[in-house]
């Protein structure tokens, strides 16, 4: 993999063993409306400095790969009318040598991070099993890329749209720990609980980065899933979820959407069917998520 570019703050605090947290780019391009990512990127960025922590948003801009971008280079990221790729880990070399401008998923920005040193990944939702995924082999890079990258994820869980109880079998196979944050139950992204529950519990941060510790400790390259609930003033009330999630299934079906576009399309539906509820869940769910990756992070740097 092409060596990223790393942002001097970015550098200085990895050398200083600062707690530093990525960041995805592709909620960004692709996951908010125009004008809107822009202040979501910026909020991001202050409350990871706010908990004592480096921000480190991650892309790819004429295909170098950036950890950690300047104010002009969100403003790339955050302009629909520079078109960026959405960019999986699979799809960074094509990229790269493409010379393209490209937006991270989970599975490229915990690639990308890892290879800069960065431990502590704050994102909105993981990538799962797809419904389905018996017929069509429809399973997220994410949970591959994760239990190959010993690297902290910290998300609301899965999207409901996903096979929930295969993502969490699938994470147990491959070696992943699931941790929830002061849940006994694996959150649902716009809904706080599912009916999984997490075979792990942790109320503090400290908690967490001492599981991550020891969990690191142990051979094996797996990285540690954190699943923290949406805030609870921001749950999307479960009579518009199961709607809105209907609707979603069927508009894909209609549309015969698979792959990489099934979210897009099921969060465009989501944010146009609701009335801008599932825009504020998304953004509080991943503010809230940023803000405990960078308590997780300074407790390990500690």
């Amino acid at each position: 993999m092409s060596t990223p570019s790393i942002t001097e703050e970015v550098r200085t605090a990895l050398a200083e063993n600062r707690p530093v947290v990525a960041l995805e780019s592709t909620i960004l391009s692709h996951g908010l409306p125009p004008g809107r990512n822009r202040e979501v990127a910026e909020r991001l960025e202050r409350v990871v400095r706010d908990a004592g922590a480096v921000p480190a948003t991650i892309a790819v801009l004429g295909g170098v790969p950036k950890v950690g971008l300047t104010a002009d280079e969100l403003d790339v990221v955050c302009d629909p009318a520079r078109d960026l790729v959405k960019l999986s880990r699979r799809d960074l070399g094509a990229a790269i040598a493409l010379g393209r401008d490209g937006a991270t998923t989970v599975a490229s920005t915990a690639a990308l991070a890892h290879a800069a040193g960065v431990g502590v990944f704050a994102t909105g939702g993981l990538g799962g099993v797809h419904r389905g995924a018996r017929d069509t082999w429809d399973v997220s890079a994410d949970l591959d890329v994760l239990a190959t990258t010993p690297i902290l994820v910290v998300c609301s869980g899965v999207k409901s749209i996903l096979d929930m109880g295969a993502t969490l079998e699938l994470l147990e196979t491959r070696s992943v720990p699931v941790l929830g944050y002061r849940t006994d139950r694996f959150p649902a992204f716009y809904r706080r609980e599912s009916a999984f529950g997490v075979p792990w519990r942790v109320d503090t941060p400290a908690e967490a980065a001492a599981v991550v510790a020891a969990h690191r400790a142990v051979p094996g390259d797996a990285g540690v899933l954190l699943a923290n609930p949406i805030p609870e003033d921001f749950e999307m009330p479960s009579d518009l979820h199961e709607r809105l999630l209907e609707e979603g299934l069927r508009l894909l079906v209609e549309r015969d959407v698979t792959g990489k576009e099934v979210t897009p399309v099921l969060l465009e539906h989501f944010h146009t069917a609701s009335g801008g509820v599932s825009l504020d869940a998304n953004e509080e769910l991943v503010v809230s998520n940023a803000g405990l990756a960078a308590r997780v992070a300074v407790e390990l740097s500690a």
